[in-house]
Formats: C-alpha cells, structure tokens, sequence
C-alpha cells in the first residue's frame, strides 16, 4: 500500500470542512508516520491499550480520536492527551470524562454514540437512551466533558438505501438534539459517520467527520 498517496488523495476527494480521522487500529508505528509525513495529524483507535502505546512514539502534535468502545476505568489513561472521544454512550462515562478532565486541567470533547444499525450490536444509545441521558445531565453544564455532537456506524450491507436511511435518521437527531440542548452554543457540531465503505454516502448526508482506515492502510 502507498500510504502517502492515498492519504493524498482521500484528502483531495473529501469537501473542505470535513475532519479525516485515520484509523490505525493493528497498524505499526511507521506506518502512521507515513501518513504524518504528508502532513496529517489526525488519527483514530479502537482501544485504550494500542492507544497508549503509540501515542508516546509519536509525535506530539497529532490530534489522537478514540472511536471504538470506552469502558469508564480506562478515560484516566488517555484523558491527559485526548482530542476527541467519539464513543460515549452512557450516563457513567460522560461523568467520568468531566472528572478526569477535571483531573488533568482541561476541557475534553466527546461525541454522544448513537445505536442507529439494524445489527444487533451492544454499544451506542437508542433515541430515548439519548434523550434521557440530555435531560439527566443537561450536558452544556458540564465544565470539563464538552459534547461537541453524535457519532453513528451504519449496518455493515451493500444495500446503500439501508444506510442512507441510518445516516439520515442520525442527521435529523442531530438536529432535535442541536435545537432542544445546544442551541446557544457553537460547539455543538460535529457528526461522525462514514468508514472505508460507506463515506460518500455519509457525506451526502451531512457528515462532518470521516473515520477511514483499510482505504489508507489496507486491510487488516
């Protein structure tokens, strides 16, 4: 795999405005530092363990993600150096990113996880999950985890209307949730959805991140 040129590419490809988060989760060191040397900073793993490991390799300025699931005893090994959780998905660990970002002295951001594929699958909040957890903890009251927005993965099909119409439902959330609860803030702007086989879609549909790791790095 040329890394550089297909980070290049992808990156020509994708609107301004538009975050991509290379996903690196089994991949080496070197392979990431290929991708930084054609000046991207922004990179994604799927776990504390591999996370913790490579940020310190690294260099200092990349902006690291954690996309996949986060149990709330692990926020305390990357809430020093965090740049954004994508995964939050209960009450108990949005509390626990405020107090560990109490901890280190700084405000960390996070994206409310949204349930919206027809797999069955154990993570991510179902709208009267989502709503709950907003009128519970009222998050713009928080003063060190900032919600800054939703993260959704669309089933794993080749019918694209299947996952149009998840990607759709998340958009319109997003929406509710932005008008109902963050309304008078800026910050609230994010949506995450889109991977490797199904990111022109969730552009079409009003993603504002891509998560994106075998069209970069191969497969795993």
């Amino acid at each position: 795999m040329d890394i550089r040129s297909n980070i290049i590419k992808l990156k020509k490809e994708l609107p301004g405005g538009i975050s991509l988060v290379a996903i690196t989760k089994t991949k080496p060191v070197e392979e990431v530092l290929q991708a930084y040397e054609v000046g991207h900073r922004e990179f994604g793993e799927n776990k504390v363990q591999e996370l913790i490991q490579k940020q310190p390799l690294l260099p200092s300025d990349i902006q690291w993600h954690m996309v996949g699931h986060l149990q709330s005893n692990k926020v305390k090994y990357i809430a020093s150096f965090i740049h954004l959780i994508h995964s939050v998905d209960s009450v108990k660990l949005l509390l626990t990113i405020d107090k560990e970002g109490r901890k280190n002295g700084r405000v960390i951001d996070c994206l409310l996880q949204v349930h919206i594929a027809e797999e069955d699958t154990k993570f991510g909040l179902s709208e009267d999950e989502l709503f709950a957890l907003l009128e519970m903890i009222e998050p713009p009251k928080l003063k060190n985890a900032r919600v800054c927005g939703l993260m959704g993965m669309a089933t794993y099909t080749r019918d694209e209307n299947i996952v149009r119409r998840e990607f759709s439902y998340l958009k319109d959330l997003f929406n509710k949730v932005k008008s109902s609860y963050f309304s008078e803030v800026s910050y609230f702007r994010e949506l995450s959805m889109g991977m490797s086989g199904d990111y022109r879609i969730a552009l079409e549909e009003g993603t504002t991140i891509v998560r994106i790791g075998s069209i970069i790095f191969g497969e795993r």
